[in-house]
């Protein structure tokens, strides 16, 4: 079993940056990380994905050319580097990983979440 523990979540206002940090436990091994979001009323949102080895990366066309993620194998570690912050982006933040073929953008394609973070833009 995984666990994961997401940070770096808070206030920042419109045009802003934020880094979102997610640190993996337990039975962890060749595993996909990502982040998704979501916002009271809507379903969970793909926002960025990447391997374990490789590090290809996938990203969300609302997200593309504003946010980079990044990880840290050494740590277990994956971050999400937000740049050029919108209020849309506002959202609870969550760290995803799987063992899983591709960089999958679909929720239910993820059995391991975390708490989540929040994230609020301010206009």
């Amino acid at each position: 079993q995984v666990q994961l523990v997401e940070s770096g979540g808070g206030l920042v206002q419109a045009g802003g940056s934020l880094r979102l940090s997610c640190e993996a436990s337990g039975s962890f091994g060749n595993y996909v990380m990502g982040w998704f979001r979501q916002v009271p009323g809507k379903e969970r949102e793909f926002v960025a994905a990447i391997t374990w080895t490789t590090r290809i990366t996938r990203y969300a066309d609302s997200v593309k050319g504003r946010f980079t993620i990044s990880r840290d194998n050494a740590k277990n570690t994956v971050y999400l580097q937000m740049n050029s912050l919108k209020p849309e982006d506002t959202a609870v933040y969550y760290c995803v990983t799987d063992l899983t073929a591709g960089l999958p953008t679909t929720a239910n394609q993820y059995n391991n979440w975390g708490q989540g973070t929040q994230v609020t833009v301010s206009s």
